[in-house]
């Protein structure tokens, strides 16, 4: 879909710093190791905070408790179903090194009697991707999507996008048409799911929000025919380089589902094409 004049002017306002992104992930340093934070209900799915925003949520609070800036590889680990609200994430350093340093983080919320609950742990390495090399070597290729203006999002009929969950209203998600069958009865039976990823304030991508952007489609488990809610049990990401402005293009597979479980691919490509982040996550089925 062609921007307005008036989206093209709002994505020239937003910057990064300025968007509800960056307020929504924001931590306040208590202590040294402590930060404060709020989970915003505007992330939610089916009443759950959205894995990815958590996960650049922790990310942040590791960006600040870490000597290097950019998230290279993090891998979480969703213990229980986060919920808005109040938040307090713990770091710990566990090693830096000349280049790269690694830490753990825990988010935990209380429950209405007192006892407090962790909700994800988080390990991360750090580095910075200005220093890396610009040698590539790759047989991955961007996926074939069609042009954004000829995919489909949630004002495109009846093509819901994860429950028609609060989340949807600040991204930007095209979907390719071959992967919405489940949106009209006619799933493919395929486990893919493509499609265009920007922020609704036109906030261009950095390596934060690669964290959100990689578990913010639709499950591949909806063109597999299933519906309903499918929680990640464990997420690991990695940042390959800092991304170009202008909208990502993410591909997610799955090629086996058993026992109850999936796992599922991503790569994201940026407006070079380039591969900016990949990931994979094991996750519970839908039981329905």
């Amino acid at each position: 879909m062609a921007q307005t004049a008036e989206q093209a002017a709002q994505r020239a306002r937003v910057t990064i710093g300025d968007s509800e992104f960056d307020r929504d992930t924001a931590v306040t340093l208590r202590e040294d190791g402590v930060y404060d934070a709020e989970l915003s209900a505007g992330w939610t799915i089916l009443e759950a905070v959205n894995g990815g925003y958590l996960l650049a949520m922790l990310g942040r609070a590791l960006g600040e408790a870490l000597p290097h800036p950019d998230p290279f590889s993090v891998s979480a680990h969703y213990l229980t179903a986060s919920v808005p609200g109040p938040a307090v994430i713990r770091t710990q350093v566990a090693r830096v090194g000349r280049t790269l340093s690694t830490g753990q983080a825990s988010l935990f919320q209380f429950a209405p009697d007192g006892t407090e609950i962790e909700r994800i742990r988080v390990v991360g390495t750090y580095g910075d991707l200005d220093g890396l090399s610009d040698e590539v070597r790759t047989s991955a290729r961007p996926p074939a999507i069609p042009p954004l203006e000829r995919c489909l999002g949630p004002s495109d009929g009846p093509v819901p996008l994860a429950g028609g969950s609060a989340i949807t209203e600040r991204l930007d998600i095209r979907i390719d048409p071959a992967t919405v069958g489940w949106a009209v009865g006619a799933p493919s039976g395929k486990g893919e799911m493509r499609g265009w990823f920007g922020l609704a304030d036109g906030r261009d991508a950095d390596p934060l929000s690669l964290l959100l952007a990689v578990d913010a489609l639709p499950p591949t488990s909806f063109e597999l025919g299933l519906k309903g809610w499918t929680p990640t049990i464990e997420l690991t990401a990695h940042i390959r380089c800092r991304p170009a402005p202008g909208p990502l293009r993410v591909s997610i597979t799955t090629r086996n589902l058993a026992g109850g479980f999936l796992e599922e691919d991503a790569d994201v490509w940026d407006s070079a094409d380039r591969l900016v982040a990949q990931s994979r996550q094991l996750a519970r089925a839908p039981r329905g």
